[in-house]
């Protein structure tokens, strides 16, 4: 069963760019990964520091497997410099 995943980044203040970099650089090697079936990132319009991904999978399995791979084990590595707040993941499943 797919499975979507909204996830909210909240950079320290003054962070914002060097944040949005690293979660750019995500993309690319992310949309290329087995099961992804999309990985769209997103800036509050009203809130610079907070990024959101829109991301769907074909299976758990997949997103566990997107969680172990190196450029993402790579940024999480750089959340106590950049964050302000540990990332916030909620996973729902499509009902409608």
């Amino acid at each position: 069963m797919a499975v979507t995943v909204i996830a909210t980044i909240k950079a320290k203040a003054g962070k914002e760019e060097a944040t949005r970099k690293a979660l750019m650089a995500l993309i690319e090697p992310t949309r290329a990964e087995a099961g992804c079936i999309n990985y769209d990132l997103h800036q509050l319009t009203d809130d610079s520091t907070v990024f959101v991904f829109h991301e769907n999978w074909k299976t758990k399995e997949d997103l566990d497997q997107h969680l172990a791979k190196p450029h993402l084990v790579d940024f999480l590595g750089k959340v106590d410099e950049l964050l302000a707040e540990p990332v916030d993941i909620k996973l729902l499943d499509r009902i409608g």
